[in-house]
């Protein structure tokens, strides 16, 4: 009885040890405001979301398939992205999953291909590797808008950095068919935070 205990409590500690999204820190030097953005649902083709999953339900390789969050525009100071994404089915491919957007397009946007590579559209760079079902992914954003500085995280790791740009911008994160892409695929995000300073 009492190893069982003991064996019962040595479980409960190391749920309560294991990374948690919710718990989660902002990345580089704050100090750092938590804040909460406003943000509409955009549906569109065979895209649908309920909640914090996002589905596309066809394999449409033309037209405009989404499901996203599009958050307030921002204009001024260095603002962090953060969100947790699991892949729960994904017979298509080159699929965006999050967008730091601009006053003329996407400025930066992160997309998985079927077999689990994570890479920027624009230039085609390798983030990650990995990214395949049911493997949860952690994403950061940090975006400079004095200089134009924009760098992405993935599990903690800077694997992206970019500057330029200047104006308004806004994150998304869902899925969206880009335009070498197609579905279907079910994907969804989770511990969603926004911070700046």
């Amino acid at each position: 009885m009492r190893r069982r205990a003991a064996a019962v409590l040595a479980a409960v500690l190391a749920l309560a040890a294991a990374p948690s999204p919710a718990s989660a820190a902002p990345l580089e030097t704050g100090p750092w405001t938590s804040y909460s953005p406003t943000f509409d649902l955009q549906q569109r083709g065979c895209g649908t979301a309920s909640g914090l999953t996002f589905r596309l339900t066809c394999s449409t390789a033309s037209g405009d398939q989404r499901a996203e969050r599009r958050y307030a525009t921002y204009s001024s100071g260095v603002r962090q992205f953060e969100g947790y994404f699991r892949i729960t089915s994904m017979p298509g491919s080159r699929i965006s999953l999050k967008q730091t957007f601009g006053p003329s397009g996407p400025f930066f946007m992160l997309a998985v291909e079927r077999g689990g590579r994570l890479y920027a559209v624009h230039g085609g760079t390798t983030l990650a590797t990995g990214a395949t079902v049911g493997t949860e992914v952690r994403v950061n954003t940090v975006h400079n808008t004095g200089n134009g500085a924009h760098r992405t995280y993935i599990n903690g790791s800077n694997r992206h950095s970019q500057t330029g740009g200047g104006g308004g911008y806004y994150d998304k994160f869902g899925a969206y068919r880009t335009e070498s892409g197609a579905g279907p695929v079910d994907v969804t995000w989770s511990g969603i935070q926004f911070w700046r300073k």
